[in-house]
């Protein structure tokens, strides 16, 4: 069936909201300013950018709420459809897997490229099938884990091409990339289990999507804070404390770079307002189409993000990765029945044949059978 153009419209944004998400954020990473200590470093600002993440989640709680009371009188909105009698705290325990795995994962970008940052993440996959048949009693069938095969080799064909090559002036050098790729696997498992979470504890309750993720933007913000202040005053490990303080994370450092760079606070911005859109543009193809539909489109996403990487030498090119993608995404897709089958169509009778089987003929009876009568 064709697309619509409010279908077309959607699978876009969902494209562009979700490459400018993960580039901007890489973005930043890769920008320099001024910070606290009057120091021209690189803005690396995990937490912080985190933070900026789960904002751009709380606006999702506001556009919710916005075309709830203005559709309310008027019979609602597809988006707001949904249960309003739940206690907002059953989400806290997904914002708090969010927050942890997102912060990871910010940690692992800053540590390697944002083309294999967005590849890793399909590992999910793996995570979510071994977690969904223990808490959830769930059968992966043979098509499933096939695709679970591919996704592996796939990781491990990127993961492989990371260790072994190193672009000029990487500065982090080759055991950096290798963490960097272990944390956002790490990170992974962390998501994996906000799914498994959501899928036993809050999809019966039909909580409206876009209300779901707005709380856990709350939640998440709010925590996430908090720590940062505990971050301030915690001393870091070498690759990880790379602000004035050397400390975990240090938020008013951060705060000054964005100051004194516009185009971190650009590329922040980018981050906050992508993230809103790619969560609303996620909900919507879900609903409109299928969360397969959305699948492909993230692969195409992943597609994106790595083409622009190459195109602003982010990184080098190097046809390891491009096999390894390859391999990548038709595990996904085999994970998600995408891939199509070829079926052995069975001949059908012929006509005199299919009325020779309709005719029941009694059989002869032998010479015992007469001798019995």
């Amino acid at each position: 069936m064709a697309w619509t153009g409010y279908q077309k419209f959607l699978a876009a944004m969902l494209v562009v909201t979700g490459s400018i998400n993960s580039l901007s954020t890489k973005w930043a990473d890769k920008l320099q300013a001024k910070g606290s200590d009057g120091q021209i470093r690189e803005f690396e600002h995990p937490f912080l950018q985190a933070a900026a993440m789960f904002l751009g989640e709380m606006l999702c709680l506001l556009t919710f709420k916005l075309i709830y009371y203005k559709t309310k009188n008027t019979g609602g909105h597809a988006l707001t459809n949904g249960n309003q009698n739940f206690n907002p705290f059953i989400l806290m325990p997904a914002a708090m897997f969010d927050l942890i795995g997102t912060s990871i994962m910010y940690i692992g970008l800053t540590l390697t490229y944002v083309s294999s940052f967005q590849m890793f993440r399909g590992s999910i996959i793996i995570f979510v099938a071994v977690l969904s048949m223990t808490f959830l009693d769930r059968r992966i069938i043979r098509r499933e884990w096939a695709g679970i095969g591919f996704v592996i080799i796939g990781l491990i064909v990127v993961g492989v091409t990371d260790a072994l090559y190193q672009s000029a002036g990487e500065a982090k050098g080759r055991n950096s990339l290798i963490t960097g790729d272990l944390l956002i696997i790490v990170a992974q498992v962390i998501s994996a289990c906000q799914m498994v979470y959501e899928e036993k504890y809050v999809a019966g309750l039909n909580i409206p999507p876009l209300q779901a993720v707005g709380w856990e933007g709350v939640f998440g913000f709010s925590v996430l804070s908090s720590l940062l202040v505990v971050f301030y005053w915690t001393p870091a490990p070498p690759h990880f404390g790379n602000n004035a303080r050397g400390t975990v994370e240090d938020a008013i450092d951060g705060l000054v770079q964005i100051g004194n760079n516009p185009l971190i606070l650009v590329a922040t911005l980018g981050t906050i307002i992508s993230i809103a859109f790619f969560n609303f543009a996620g909900i919507s193809v879900t609903k409109e189409m299928s969360a397969t539909t959305r699948m492909v489109l993230d692969s195409i996403r992943t597609f994106v993000i790595w083409m622009v990487s190459l195109a602003v030498r982010w990184q080098t090119f190097h046809w390891q990765h491009l096999i390894g993608f390859a391999i990548l995404i038709f595990g996904l897709c085999e994970y998600n029945g995408v891939v199509p089958r070829c079926r052995r169509a069975t001949p059908e009778p012929l006509a005199d044949d299919a009325e020779s089987q309709a005719v029941v003929t009694e059989p002869e009876p032998t010479d015992h059978d007469t001798e019995e009568q």
